[in-house]
């Protein structure tokens, strides 16, 4: 019998690491200056987390279906912690670049293998409900981190990445004292059999869900790197009125995550779901093609971030109930994928953005059709290995 009573801690959890990983948004750019940082070295600081993430995810969600979950995500959380100390620590340049690459090579084995545990504790019928929850904990996490490093960057630079790592540190120990294991040594054993690798993945039949997360991933980082740009050339936006948007969404998103996917995926099923968010998605990138002012730009986005926030667990929920491998390995694959659109989406976003600003959201609807229409093949063909 599956129980969720786990949940509200793996809330509480993933709640934390967001927190201290927003934490250090807003003072990276200006601690890593502080270093001789030119733009483009700032851009591959960014971009060597999400390469760790795409290139050992897989490896980290296989590793909890052979040792249990628990180990794996206390790994992660430790490894996170030790990567923002070093951080605050560093006086060079390469002394970031190293912490970077650690924090991304270990905190990879979060994301996988706490959604792996979602799916070993509940029931099919409620796996969406839980990776809801899981997906909400991560978006209210990124409201409120950047918002206290802002705060306390005004005392020092390197206090946000203090703070970061006292806050992971903290989380490490409530899953140490708190959350049991939810592998039996039994289980461990059937989940370490088949294993999925990215290019065993891309032959499987449930590979074109993970090309459609690939696909929602990128055209959201493309968003998220050029919009800044883009709200102040339609409307004079500024840092702060775009603070405000992005919670907004963020409020928004994770209020969808976690209330709406559960009872949704419960009714309809998870396809129904994300067909509806690549719609909503559609329609919000479309409507960002007009904002004019605040209200509008704050409206706008939000409709894509609510569209947005019913595909991620819908997709991760699915395919822990269809894939053939472990859900650790399962799921270590999806993050790798959606850790490959968020390291291709921001440099092409801003290319399209060089060459017209509405390019990117154009790009994005364009998407947005490409990941419903991949839903609908999937679905075709799954219909037809089902039929007897």
């Amino acid at each position: 019998m599956k129980s969720n009573k786990a949940l509200p801690l793996l809330f509480t959890v993933m709640f934390l690491v967001m927190v201290g990983f927003g934490i250090i948004i807003p003072v990276m750019p200006f601690y890593a200056e502080t270093m001789g940082a030119s733009p483009t070295q700032l851009g591959l600081l960014m971009a060597v987390y999400s390469l760790m993430q795409f290139l050992f995810a897989p490896m980290w969600g296989k590793i909890s279906d052979r040792i249990g979950r628990k180990p794996v995500i206390m790994i992660g959380i430790f490894g996170l912690s030790l990567s923002f100390f070093l951080m605050a620590l560093s006086t060079e340049l390469w002394m970031l670049f190293v912490a970077r690459i650690i924090g991304g090579f270990l905190s990879s084995a979060n994301m996988p293998t706490v959604m792996a545990y979602v799916a070993d504790v509940t029931s099919e019928e409620d796996r969406g409900k839980g990776m809801g929850i899981i997906g909400a904990s991560v978006g209210l996490g990124f409201i409120f981190g950047p918002a206290i490093g802002g705060i306390f960057s005004n005392q020092s630079l390197n206090l946000p990445f203090y703070l970061a790592g006292a806050s992971s540190l903290l989380t490490f120990l409530l899953v140490t004292l708190l959350l049991k294991e939810s592998l039996t040594p039994e289980e461990r054993g059937t989940q370490a059999r088949e294993r999925l690798s990215l290019l065993k993945a891309l032959k499987e039949p449930v590979s074109i869900l993970f090309i459609l997360q690939l696909f929602v991933s990128f055209s959201l980082s493309g968003l998220e790197a050029t919009f800044a740009y883009y709200a102040y050339e339609k409307a004079q936006l500024g840092s702060r009125e775009l603070g405000y948007i992005f919670m907004i969404m963020g409020f928004a998103g994770a209020l969808v995550q976690g209330g709406l996917v559960g009872r949704l995926t419960k009714r309809f099923r998870e396809g129904i779901v994300i067909q509806i968010g690549t719609l909503i998605s559609m329609v919000g990138f479309a409507l960002i093609l007009f904002i004019d002012s605040f209200v509008t730009a704050a409206i706008f986005l939000t409709i894509f971030g609510v569209g947005n926030g019913f595909i991620r667990p819908s997709v991760s929920s699915l395919l822990t109930k269809t894939s053939q491998a472990g859900h650790g390995s399962t799921t270590g694959v999806l993050s790798s994928f959606d850790s490959l659109g968020r390291i291709l989406g921001p440099p092409v976003g801003g290319l399209l953005f060089s060459l017209s600003i509405g390019l990117p959201y154009i790009s994005g609807i364009i998407f947005s059709i490409i990941a419903f229409l991949l839903y609908r093949v999937y679905s075709t063909k799954r219909m037809k290995t089902v039929q007897p």
